[in-house]
């Protein structure tokens, strides 16, 4: 007789960023079943943010926001059996845990805490915080010693999830199929209602006021299914998981310090209303080295907004940039970063004063805050009574913010203490894998027959096909998608690289690789250079390239009508 498969083990998310939903971990464990409840709390502006508010305050440096949540939540978890996961510990696990567990006796409900730690690697002179990105080992460790709540620093997004599913199935540093298939689920469940219809290409399809969040049924072998808590807003269907799949990825190599999952090989198949399944995910050995994650403050930034109104706007925007040019030549201090953009939102013949106005924005960096503040401010107020006609601003300017620099280095894993500190408080090392492979790019997948030719229809890109784009430091990335063959044999013949430059101009002179990914109908663009030094920097317009997706759906193109759902 065979043995009985195993129960699922059901891991729900809670967070997909620092400030999400704040009443998400009650909603969660009030409105189904769940064995761990996960939070992600960390992105690279995060840990900038942690670090400048550990200068003011040593004891902090985590998210304050987990522990208020956990005010009502550790009873609720502590009463329906589930264990809490939560990377809120930021750049002081240690003092998060203890946190913890001082909230624990106020509020009666005893807890095992456990944490891990070990991500915090030497800062370089001129940086302010340096963190290795771990795996789920630590987190493993930790419920295996009957923690019911593990806080971490920097791990990866998906060892919230590898950590919990590895713990309960017994796998081990070589189970890189299973090990696989837990990242993959973990990516989709990362980033909370992203996979349950939030920041959905097809929105209109679904009614996501107010969308739930997702939860993975993890098996044994790895393969789980998407779903939801019943009753919640939102839906998982192929889409909206596809969608979160792509989001902030590059290759078909998806790299991370348990396993290399490969994102080629990932199946999805409708499983029920709000059920997606997950399966046939191959895992490789990790490479040998761990990402690691640099911030800095990169100097001051200062910004204003012109509001043009009415006619001649392009000649009211000269005059400005011209008058600033001159004010800065007079002061003998022109800020080393100075762009000018001109957003077209007026109308002709506009029935609104606002809809007859353009914004002329200008953003100036510098080393020093007094170049881009009083010698900022002076020019744009005393330009209030001469220069263009109906001359004002959307706010005045101030005195300048400083801005943060992240940056990625590759640290040698061996280099890296990984430890978990089990709730009687043993400091066990994890040792990294024995096993590792250099990582490189997949040799590109043969495209799909080609549609017979036929007739066209200039009409959006949105039209037939999905997007969800991201950042990654520096480099965005675009995942594109259709939802049946027809479409994708037109899809993957006709947004090629130069294509998709054409469309987006901006990325002209960049370098753009595209991924081809035929199982989930896929193309994923990678954009080196365009966010310049990251989120923190605000270097563009969308800082996080989180509507790059969203223009490219806009563009117009020629489309077979045999493609388009609905011919215009």
């Amino acid at each position: 007789m065979t043995e009985p498969r195993p129960a699922p083990l059901r891991i729900g998310n809670a967070s997909g960023f620092y400030g999400d939903r704040f009443d998400a971990l009650r909603e969660m464990l009030t409105g189904g079943p769940l064995d761990v409840l996960t939070g992600d709390y960390l992105a690279e502006l995060t840990m900038l943010i942690l670090g400048r508010g550990r200068l003011k305050d040593p004891s902090r440096g985590y998210a304050s926001t987990f522990l208020r949540q956990l005010e009502d939540g550790l009873g609720l978890a502590r009463e329906r059996g589930v264990r809490i996961v939560a990377n809120a510990g930021g750049l002081n696990p240690a003092g998060l845990a203890d946190a913890i567990r001082e909230l624990a006796g106020k509020v009666g409900v005893p807890v095992r805490v456990a944490h891990v730690e070990g991500d915090n690697i030497p800062v370089p002179d001129g940086f302010l915080t340096a963190n290795a990105y771990l795996g789920g080992a630590g987190i493993a460790a930790c419920l295996r010693a009957g923690a019911e709540v593990v806080v971490t620093g920097r791990v990866t997004d998906a060892a919230l999830v590898t950590g919990p599913a590895a713990a309960h199935f017994g796998w081990g540093p070589e189970d890189h199929d299973a090990l696989a298939g837990a990242v993959v689920a973990g990516h989709i469940l990362e980033c909370g209602t992203q996979a349950t219809g939030g920041n959905y290409a097809f929105f209109g399809d679904h009614d996501i006021r107010r969308p739930g969040f997702p939860v993975a049924e993890i098996h044994a072998d790895g393969s789980s299914v998407i779903t939801k808590h019943d009753g919640t807003g939102g839906v998982v269907d192929l889409g909206t998981v596809t969608a979160q799949l792509l989001y902030e990825t590059g290759g078909a190599r998806y790299a991370g310090p348990d396993v290399t999952a490969r994102l080629d090989t990932v199946r999805l198949t409708q499983d029920g209303p709000d059920r997606v399944a997950v399966s046939g995910v191959r895992g490789e050995a990790p490479p040998p080295t761990l990402k690691a994650g640099l911030t800095r403050l990169g100097g001051w930034r200062n910004e204003v907004v012109f509001v043009l109104t009415g006619l001649d706007i392009e000649a009211k925007a000269r005059l400005v940039q011209d008058q600033f040019a001159d004010a800065f030549a007079r002061a003998g201090r022109r800020p080393r970063e100075v762009r000018w953009e001109l957003a077209r939102t007026d109308r002709p013949d506009a029935d609104t004063e606002e809809t007859a106005s353009a914004l002329l924005r200008l953003v100036v960096r510098d080393r020093e805050q007094e170049s881009v503040g009083r010698a900022l401010s002076g020019a744009a107020i005393e330009l209030a009574l001469g220069s263009y006609p109906g001359f004002h601003v959307t706010a005045p300017p101030g005195k300048g913010a400083p801005y943060g620099v992240f940056e990625a280095r590759y640290v040698p894993a061996e280099d890296v203490e990984h430890i978990a500190v089990l709730p009687d408080g043993t400091r066990r090392l994890l040792s990294p894998p024995v096993r590792t492979r250099e990582l490189r790019e997949v040799e590109q997948p043969p495209l799909p027959p080609p549609l017979e030719p036929g007739p066209t229809l200039r009409a959006p890109l949105g039209r037939v096909a999905g997007a969800r784009s991201g950042d990654k430091g520096g480099d965005a990335n675009v995942g594109v998608w259709v939802r049946d063959e027809n479409a994708w044999r037109w899809l993957a013949h006709e947004l090629t690289v130069d294509r998709f430059r054409a469309l987006l101009p901006e990325t002209t002179g960049l370098t753009v690789v595209r991924h081809v990914l035929p199982n989930l109908r896929a193309l994923n663009f990678t954009v080196h250079g365009l966010l310049g030094e990251g989120v923190a920097a605000q270097h563009r317009f969308d800082p996080q390239a989180k509507a790059l997706g969203e223009w490219l759906r806009a563009r117009r193109l020629e489309i077979p009508v045999t493609v388009l759902e609905v011919p215009a």
